[in-house]
């Protein structure tokens, strides 16, 4: 792997990363994500406890499916 290379990939990295925050500020605003059904509330006295399960499953989703897609593009040019 060449400098070039290597800048070319951090350059890649950069650009996903900083696509991830903007994706992370529009998610905060996407009407019923964080309360899906299978995202577990458990409210105590003076506690709680909030699990995503639902979201981070879909969030999943959506990532395998935009990464394996990157993925298969990237390697059709090369």
């Amino acid at each position: 792997m060449t400098v070039q290379d290597l800048g070319r990939l951090l350059l890649l990295l950069g650009g996903a990363l900083l696509l991830l925050g903007f994706l992370l500020l529009l998610a905060g605003r996407l009407p019923g994500f964080g309360r899906l059904p299978g995202d577990i509330l458990i409210e105590r006295d003076g506690f709680s406890c909030f699990i995503p399960l639902a979201s981070m499953l879909l969030v999943s989703l959506v990532l395998t499916l935009v990464l394996n897609l990157l993925v298969r593009l990237l390697n059709r040019g090369g």
